[in-house]
């Protein structure tokens, strides 16, 4: 049992030489409560080592403590999963242009709602629409906070204690517990539920639209596939019926494709311009997903549908920002310039060269001169085309105590986030950027020598 009566008193430690520095960099106000925390904690904690109480090591670690608590807890991290659209990552990296055109809005005043010719109040919408409209042939575009907001703004504006028609198989769920059924509730929309689970028939919407309603929708199944005895059809015969009865037509299509990822060996996953060619009324997508831009809900469409959603009382609620709107449009120009592939990393990722993936993969391997270089699959994730994969190569590492391992590189100054399969370490290439090859191997050696200091004490 250590004795407390030796602890030194708080301004002793606040006027101590070595406090000096870390009030300079944090606040008396903030050493002050450091302090006082850490003398709670060695007062709580009877049986600790004599040499806690002196005064250095306190002071050390109150330095330790203040580094913690002014430190950002979202931070950068180096994905070296293979996932290309890591939704706990992040999702969609942005583009250089986007970078800068948000640290140019973020660090000075803007025309986000200032009519600049006229120099009267303008609309935040017309930043991003015209570039949609232009891209994809739609009458009108709105930009919202996030996908869901977009289905939501929708679903209430347009079918308030109305009934809306969606096949069964389409009742998805997605990350966060996010429900269609539980959507249509909150916005005060009728579920309709036509169909079954794996077969729905035009003849199942008819009879639906005979009874009357406000919207028909369909919600792509972009987190799974339905396979085997299956039945679905055309969206443009579902689109030509709910016309025919004189009801709007919404397409859920979550990624918002503007590529074609057929053309790199993956399944089709539905475009935009696509849906807007069958028809329909309007179509939302996520920014951050294949578009590769930032977190945001697009909404495209007819023009008297997308102004009654501007008038809307929820379309503030969840409107998009300055720094969204331009990262947005500066992702988007890079489809109108034709250098999505090579500008935008999340198509640069999944366009990436087999060879030059397997590259540098052995330039990893010979830098830590351990480890093996072996064929692997990358995922798109998000989302996004599920079970699809893209071949690759990793660095598969075989460590003894892997998941220690793994932990460690979690915690690590930049932490690295990797795959743990069938006992090794997985490092894909396809998801780390090409500068941050070398900060991953230092990183590598610097927790490889950790963890065999560790074993060998």
């Amino acid at each position: 049992m250590i004795d407390l009566r030796l602890l030194p008193s708080v301004d002793k430690l606040l006027n101590h030489p070595q406090a000096a520095p870390l009030t300079d960099k944090f606040g008396r106000g903030q050493v002050l409560i450091a302090v006082q925390e850490q003398l709670a904690i060695i007062r709580a904690n009877p049986d600790r080592q004599d040499s806690d109480m002196l005064t250095g090591s306190i002071l050390q670690q109150v330095a330790t403590r203040l580094e913690e608590q002014n430190r950002s807890s979202l931070v950068r991290v180096i994905n070296a999963s293979g996932v290309v659209l890591h939704t706990n990552l992040g999702r969609a990296p942005l583009s250089e242009s986007a970078i800068e055109a948000i640290r140019v809005v973020a660090g000075s005043y803007s025309n986000l709602e200032y009519d600049l010719p006229k120099g009267v109040r303008g609309s935040r919408s017309v930043h991003a629409r015209d570039l949609l409209c232009r891209l994809t042939g739609a009458e009108d575009a709105l930009v919202v906070n996030n996908n869901a907001g977009a289905v939501l703004l929708c679903l209430s504006a347009l079918a308030r204690r109305r009934g809306v028609i969606i096949s069964r198989s389409q009742l998805v769920e997605i990350g966060g517990g996010f429900r269609v059924p539980d959507v249509m509730k909150q916005s005060g929309a009728r579920l309709i539920e036509v169909g079954t689970t794996n077969r729905t028939r035009l003849a199942d919407y008819e009879d639906a639209l005979k009874t009357g309603a406000a919207l028909v929708m369909r919600a792509h199944t972009s987190n799974f596939k339905l396979v085997g005895f299956t039945a679905q059809p055309e969206l443009s015969e579902i689109v030509e019926l709910a016309h025919r009865y004189q009801v709007p037509f919404i397409d859920d299509l979550g990624s918002g494709a503007l590529l074609d990822t057929a053309a790199y060996g993956l399944a089709h996953e539905p475009m935009v311009q696509e849906s807007l060619q069958a028809g329909v009324d309007l179509a939302c997508f996520s920014g951050d997903k294949l578009l590769g831009g930032p977190q945001a809900g697009i909404i495209l469409g007819k023009a008297d549908l997308v102004a009654k959603l501007k008038r809307h009382p929820l379309a503030r609620a969840i409107r998009a920002d300055k720094l969204c709107l331009a990262a947005l449009s500066a992702t988007l120009l890079h489809y109108l310039k034709g250098d999505a592939e090579s500008a935008i990393p999340v198509w640069r990722m999944i366009s990436a060269d087999l060879s030059a993936l397997r590259q540098r993969a052995e330039n990893w391997q010979r830098a830590l001169n351990m480890g093996e270089v072996v064929p692997g699959e990358s995922t798109i994730g998000g989302g996004s085309l599920p079970e699809e994969t893209l071949p690759t190569f990793v660095l598969s590492l075989s460590i003894p105590r892997v998941d220690s391992f793994a932990a460690r590189l979690r915690r690590a100054k930049i932490p690295v986030i990797a795959r743990l399969q069938g006992g090794h370490l997985l490092l894909d290439p396809r998801t780390v950027f090409e500068e941050e090859d070398q900060t991953l191997v230092d990183i590598l050696k610097t927790t490889l020598a950790g963890e065999n200091n560790e074993v060998r004490s």
